[in-house]
């Protein structure tokens, strides 16, 4: 028992007796509990062999009984080390010569073998009979592990709350019987029922309370990393599943674990390469897990696996009739050992058929996979009804294909807004992302401006669209923040000091307990509930053009990497064909490129370069981004709703758009929400500066001398928590600080405060979120792509919260040159002009001074305020 529960005890308890020379049958008792926690512990090899000598120590004692037990331990171990025929012969053996309740413990043992090499049927047989027997004996701890065990079939199987009444009761058993380990086991079994069922949350919770007691028992368990990997890939994380699968494949490689364990997590590798775009290695990673399926002969996995494998050779841009032939092989086979991915291997090869000219194989796989569409989780209803949509292509009928795609968003909708993490929402639109690419490219091939607004507005941004979900008091998450702000603050003081080699350690050591700060705040953040029943809604198109009066909404489209403007305005919408998404992408690059090589610049510099770059740069931008559109922008304001990966463009510098009044918005939805925000009754304003600015914030002083009801913080007092009680609710808020973004982890991207950054996830505990927001910051508005067309980084965190407007920078800004700009701004801003107005009216008056017109350039306005 002890050997199972308090592993590492166990094995000392083992070595102790072995040590005081032993009878034969203690010496059988001691080696076994050896194996079972080299087994447990990953060391399948050691763990055969300690229990091959129980087993020769249990037949020397002449008890049956005894040598009936370390058989069937001996034959789990075998299976897990991937000798499967010796360790199922080895069981039957045992079975054959046990009786009574060991005859239960028996079963157990086999059933768990048979578990993990897929045979279900097989197992569930096992498991009824063993189960009735441990409860007639009165045996609570091995009911409680065969009740496990059943719960893990059922679980399989997509039957949630069969496995959760399961694991229920044996978390009760284990309790009673102080089984600490097989405790954890059972929060770490009911993650993944609730996975199952569909609970991104409650899963990703469990496996967290999982982690944290497989830690305190220093148990390492493989299966918690596969199953993070496939909560994180329905959550749409793949960059962090693949991490998370890469680490756990070189670690169970480099200590020789369980080959069971080994194959299954070269399978997980494979998908979440997959899902991060990465079909070669999802490919090597499949052919490997296929070779040890195949040596272990676990069909249910061996099925799995194949079904991989075929979508990796897919994804690498491989259509033939030999790939057409092993989808159908993978999905047959998926199909009689009765998995869930059948739905996804059906979409496979109907795609293949597809793109081999055979529609009418195509159909039959999409109907096939279409059957989904009325069950399981979220994700796996959508997969059913892109089937579907892709099914009603292939006949023709627009009308039923479009009533697809829109009912498969809604099912993500449902499943979306049950998350209260924008990451987590953000990341959830790429589920939906075929579907509404599928519905925008035959709208824009009917030329009709209305239908294809309407989709592209159906899927755009739609976490910026709706109202977030504040957090509610959650202790973990401000103690992790606050912690977070000193490790960072104790982070650049050592960066600060005389390079030495002590030093660096510390630096380094302490760069460590930044990063899992972050991750423990990341993990918590994550964990947010949502609101169920709340949706983004459609755009109410005759509500958006008389809102509009005499400004035009552009919206931008990318349809298969062109493209597609629709000018709104005037009563219409039209469209237009522009350029390709590469070519607009290369010359934004250039252009912020250009706006750097300003920003760094320091007077007397030569600058030329940059300003031919730029001047080259803009009609580029122009042809690319608006095409023919330009005719039709009329005179007046300009509101853009670019794709995700084009947010960080210049504007002002497409010549049709230089003297105008710009602003950018992440989708019409959200601009006519933010429109609709009334602003606060007092127009209060805070201005804040945080440490290390070059000009020392100098634009706060004179700034404070424009307005009445203001609140300053500078210096020490410009701590993360007084600005952000300072910033709520304010109707008019500057910041001035160094500004970082975060790329890799946009809601990390911050401000300097004295006590260290202000992220993202601080922007998230406000009530109301400043009504405007002036941020002097360089790269302040940057924002990352992620989900379809989502957008992350802090003003990503504050538009969703009621704030109507921001004035960021896409770029850097010139220290010295920011200091007149805002000034000029504010000025404006106090002579009652809008954010965009302001920004324009800044712009027009920098022409004289080549840096002080990048600085301008490099603003933004977002919003509608």
């Amino acid at each position: 028992m002890l050997a199972v529960g308090r592993p590492h005890e166990a094995l000392a308890r083992a070595r102790a007796v072995l040590a005081g020379h032993p009878n034969s049958y203690e010496a059988s008792v001691a080696h076994q509990a050896a194996g079972i926690v080299a087994r447990d512990l990953g060391n399948a090899q050691e763990g055969v062999r300690e229990l091959r000598i129980a087993l020769r120590l249990a037949r020397q004692t002449g008890s049956i009984t005894r040598e009936t037990d370390v058989l069937a331990t001996l034959g789990a171990a075998l299976v897990h080390a991937g000798h499967t025929a010796d360790g199922f012969a080895a069981f039957d053996q045992a079975v054959q010569q046990s009786s009574g309740v060991l005859a239960g413990r028996v079963l157990h043992r086999r059933a768990m073998a048979l578990w993990a090499l897929g045979r279900h049927a097989a197992a569930l047989d096992d498991l009824r009979h063993a189960i009735g027997i441990l409860r007639r004996a009165d045996d609570r701890i091995y009911t409680a592990r065969a009740l496990t065990a059943r719960g893990l079939v059922y679980t399989d199987l997509g039957s949630p709350g069969r496995a959760d009444a399961d694991f229920v009761a044996a978390e009760r058993l284990f309790a009673e019987t102080g089984q600490d380990l097989e405790s954890i086991y059972v929060v770490h079994n009911r993650a993944m029922t609730a996975f199952v069922a569909g609970d991104l949350l409650a899963a990703l919770s469990c496996l967290d309370e999982a982690a944290r007691g497989y830690r305190l028992l220093n148990a390492p368990n493989p299966s918690l990393s596969i199953d993070r990997c496939t909560v994180l890939l329905a959550a749409g994380l793949a960059a962090d599943a693949l991490a998370e699968a890469d680490a756990a494949v070189r670690d169970i490689e480099q200590s020789h674990g369980r080959p069971t364990w080994k194959a299954v997590l070269l399978l997980t590798a494979a998908r979440c390469a997959l899902a991060a775009n990465q079909p070669q290695a999802a490919q090597d990673w499949a052919q490997a897990a296929c070779r040890l399926f195949r040596s272990q002969q676990s069909a249910w996995w061996q099925a799995h696996a194949a079904g991989v494998l075929a979508q990796a050779k897919y994804a690498t841009g491989l259509a033939s009739a030999k790939l057409l032939r092993e989808s159908d092989r993978a999905a047959f086979s998926l199909e009689m050992v009765g998995s869930s991915d059948v739905a996804r291997a059906h979409l496979l090869a109907g795609r293949v058929a597809l793109k081999l000219g055979r529609p009418g194989d195509a159909g039959r796989h999409f109907t096939k996979a279409a059957q989904s569409r009325h069950r399981g989780p979220a994700w796996s209803r959508a997969c059913g009804w892109l089937s579907e949509a892709l099914r009603a292509e292939i006949d023709g009928d627009l009308r039923r294909m479009f009533s697809a795609c829109r009912q498969g968003l809604e099912v993500l909708d449902e499943h979306q807004f049950t998350l209260g993490a924008s990451e987590l929402r953000a990341q959830a639109t790429a589920h939906g992302s075929e579907l509404a690419a599928l519905a925008q490219r035959h709208a824009s091939q009917t030329h009709r401006p209305r239908l294809l607004l309407a989709w592209s507005e159906r899927w755009r941004a739609t976490a910026l669209a709706v109202p977030a979900v504040r957090p509610v008091a959650n202790a973990e998450l401000g103690a992790g923040l606050a912690a977070l702000r000193a490790a960072a603050k104790r982070v650049e003081t050592a960066r600060q000091a005389a390079s030495t080699a002590s030093v660096q350690r510390e630096q380094r050591r302490l760069e460590r307990e930044q990063r899992q700060l972050e991750r423990v705040v990341r993990a918590c953040a994550l964990r947010t509930q949502g609101l169920t029943h709340q949706g983004p809604g459609a755009v109410r198109i005759p509500e958006l053009l008389d809102e509009l009066g005499p400004a035009r909404l552009v919206e931008i489209v990318d349809v298969d990497g062109i493209l597609h403007v629709l000018v709104c305005g005037t009563g219409r919408v039209r469209q237009f064909t522009a350029g390709r998404v590469a070519d607009a992408s290369h010359a934004a690059d250039f252009a912020c490129f250009a706006l750097r090589r300003l920003a760094r610049s320091r007077p007397g510099d030569e600058v030329d370069s940059a300003l031919a770059i730029l001047k080259a740069v803009g009609p580029k931008l122009q042809d690319t981004l608006l095409g023919p559109a330009c005719r039709y922008l009329g005179d007046g304001p300009v509101i853009i709703v670019p794709p995700g990966k084009l947010h960080a463009i210049p504007w002002a510098l497409i010549p049709e758009l230089h003297d105008r009044v710009i602003s950018v918005t992440p989708s019409a939805s959200a601009w006519l929400r933010v429109r609709a925000t009334p602003p606060p009754a007092r127009h209060h304003v805070t201005l804040a500066r945080g440490p290390g600015l070059l000009t020392n914030g100098a634009e706060i002083p004179p700034v404070t001398q424009l307005y009445d009801d203001v609140t300053v913080l500078t210096d020490g007092a410009a701590t993360a928590e007084k600005v952000l009680y300072a910033l709520d609710g304010a109707w008019l808020a500057h910041i001035a600080a160094h500004g970082i973004f975060r790329a890799d982890s946009p809601l990390f991207s911050s401000l300097r405060m004295a006590d260290g950054p202000l992220t993202a996830y601080d922007f998230e505990q406000l009530h109301r979120a400043p009504y405007r927001l002036v941020l002097s910051s360089c790269e302040s508005g940057a924002l990352a792509p992620a989900g379809a067309d989502e957008l992350l980084g802090l003003v990503s965190s504050l538009l969703p919260l009621g704030t109507a407007g921001v004035v960021a920078a896409i770029a850097p800004l010139n220290d010295h040159a920011v200091v007149p700009v805002m000034l000029d701004l504010h000025r404006n801003l106090r002579a009652g002009h809008t954010l965009a107005e302001s920004v324009h009216a800044v712009r027009c008056g920098s022409s004289g001074d080549p840096i002080h017109t990048a600085t301008a350039l490099s603003l933004v306005a977002l919003g509608a305020a």
